[in-house]
């Protein structure tokens, strides 16, 4: 799978697609990688807890996306989309360096994070989704080391 999603980002990024047999143009790539799982919300989100630690690295958070934006959103004028989200917030030693080799300013990339959610509208599909990085400088050793951490993380979790 990993080799399929690095292929698709390359041949999508060079504009291999549709448009080559005189279809629509290539949409955008998505910047968000997300899976389904059918285990539980709560064994996702300790399995994806388990699998960071496994890794050498520590949680720094659990944002608990759900509560904040259902709470807040009857004030604002908002429908409750998640009945269950929340997002685990982690960093790499090691990434990091490589990031900031690449430009510091990639260094705005991290804390990396991992959101699991279920939505209102498919109370039965727990969703697993991370950013995909896009970093400054040459920097594609730390972009493929990104993608590989976290979709092994999210590999081992569902």
């Amino acid at each position: 799978m990993r080799g399929f999603l690095t292929l698709w980002l390359i041949l999508a990024g060079m504009g291999f697609g549709p448009a080559m047999a005189g279809g629509e143009p290539p949409s955008k790539p998505s910047p968000v990688s997300l899976y389904t799982s059918e285990e539980t919300f709560e064994d996702v989100i300790e399995n994806i807890k388990m699998a960071i630690i496994d890794r050498g690295m520590l949680v720094s958070g659990t944002l608990h996306v759900s509560e904040m934006l259902n709470r807040t959103g009857p004030d604002l004028g908002f429908s409750q989309v998640f009945s269950k989200a929340e997002a685990v917030e982690f960093c790499s030693a090691l990434i990091s360096h490589k990031m900031s080799q690449a430009a510091p300013e990639n260094i705005v990339i991290c804390p990396f994070t991992i959101a699991v959610y279920v939505t209102e509208a498919e109370p039965q599909k727990v969703n697993v989704a991370y950013r995909l990085p896009l970093l400054a400088g040459d920097a594609k050793a730390a972009t493929d080391a990104i993608i590989e951490m976290l979709d092994g993380i999210v590999q081992d979790s569902i």
